[in-house]
């Protein structure tokens, strides 16, 4: 939940970044790779680079809708070959659901309106004159798509439903947006990553829950690796993780005990943003590496970090997913909240 001071805003607390403008210079230095064509199995979560037009038109042959016969002209109608010749009037062929129509055919009479008898196909008793009128039951080809129409628009996630229609379609893969890669670096010599932590420890909680949410995020999760609290430690692991995105947990303060800022420092990166006007995780980073990597660096504190997470790692990701800013919604607090001066309640 989030209450806008805009009008506090204006008095104090001017440094950092603000909120509304750190979400969008997150979304700004995410770019999207060129697009790639894979196989539609592996493009479910992906986001579709550019329209999928329908090859071919759906149903691409006219088929029927009904099990029964198809006939030509009015009955009784005399039993000819297979479906894929060609009926003279007074003529029917057997047909299934989905089955090829054949030639010269007007209509499908349902099994249960139809009796055979040496051979001749009449109207079952009880069924009225007329049936079956002209075009009854018969699917023409392209009833659904015409060949050429598009059926999937670019900037769709997609997904199995998606991937039925391309492939109904005539496509054997799409054209999509790579996910970025991210690599997850954890600090904290008071970590502990199982049990009961005694005091003075604190139990882990990114390790199990920060690949989950990058991975729902729209970002390809590695291994969270764990570190020391040690310039060198940590400037060495950043400097050799390699993936798109580098996000970092814990040491975005000033202190002495904190080295994030230092290693951007040492590396020569860009910050992009050097903290947020929020409340929490004001300490929160976004910075350019020189190879062209963005860093991400979330505070220590779980709750701070998950919210300095949805403010830069969400439209940071949708910026390398060529998906637009993630729309924002509002819902009613279930308490008042103490106004912040200059800053934005998370």
């Amino acid at each position: 939940m989030r209450r806008n001071e805009a009008r506090d805003r204006d008095r104090g607390h001017d440094h950092g970044t603000g909120w509304d403008q750190a979400r969008s210079t997150a979304h700004a230095a995410g770019t999207a790779a060129a697009p790639s064509v894979l196989p539609l199995e592996a493009c479910t979560g992906l986001t579709l680079a550019a329209d999928v037009a329908a090859r071919i038109p759906v149903p691409h042959y006219p088929s029927s809708a009904m099990d029964g016969w198809a006939v030509a002209g009015e009955g009784p109608w005399q039993l000819a070959g297979g479906p894929s010749g060609l009926l003279h009037p007074g003529q029917a062929v057997p047909v299934v659901t989905g089955g090829l129509m054949p030639g010269g055919a007007s209509a499908v009479l349902r099994s249960e309106y139809g009796s055979v008898r040496g051979g001749t196909l009449e109207l079952a008793p009880g069924v009225a004159a007329g049936e079956p009128p002209a075009g009854r039951h018969i699917r023409p080809a392209g009833e659904e798509t015409r060949a050429g129409e598009t059926v999937i628009t670019a900037g769709t996630v997609l997904n199995p439903a998606h991937l039925a229609i391309a492939a109904v379609c005539g496509h054997d893969g799409l054209p999509v947006t790579r996910r970025p890669e991210v690599a997850l670096l954890l600090t904290g010599h008071e970590v502990v990553t199982a049990g009961i932590p005694p005091p003075g420890k604190v139990r882990d909680t990114f390790g199990p829950s920060l690949p989950a949410i990058v991975s729902r995020l729209g970002g390809v999760p590695a291994p969270p690796v764990r570190l020391p609290d040690e310039f060198a430690t940590l400037l060495e692991a950043v400097r050799g993780c390699g993936a798109d995105v580098v996000v970092t947990t814990g040491g975005t303060g000033h202190s002495r005990a904190d080295h994030v800022r230092a290693v951007l420092a040492e590396l020569g990166a860009r910050i992009l943003v050097p903290s947020i006007r929020m409340r929490p995780g004001h300490p929160a980073l976004l910075a350019a590496l020189p190879d062209g990597r963005l860093l991400v660096g979330l505070p220590g504190n779980p709750l701070a970090a998950i919210m300095a997470l949805l403010t830069l790692g969400a439209p940071l990701l949708a910026g390398f997913n060529a998906l637009p800013l993630p729309a924002l919604g509002s819902v009613s607090a279930g308490a008042r909240l103490a106004p912040l001066q200059g800053r934005d309640r998370l």
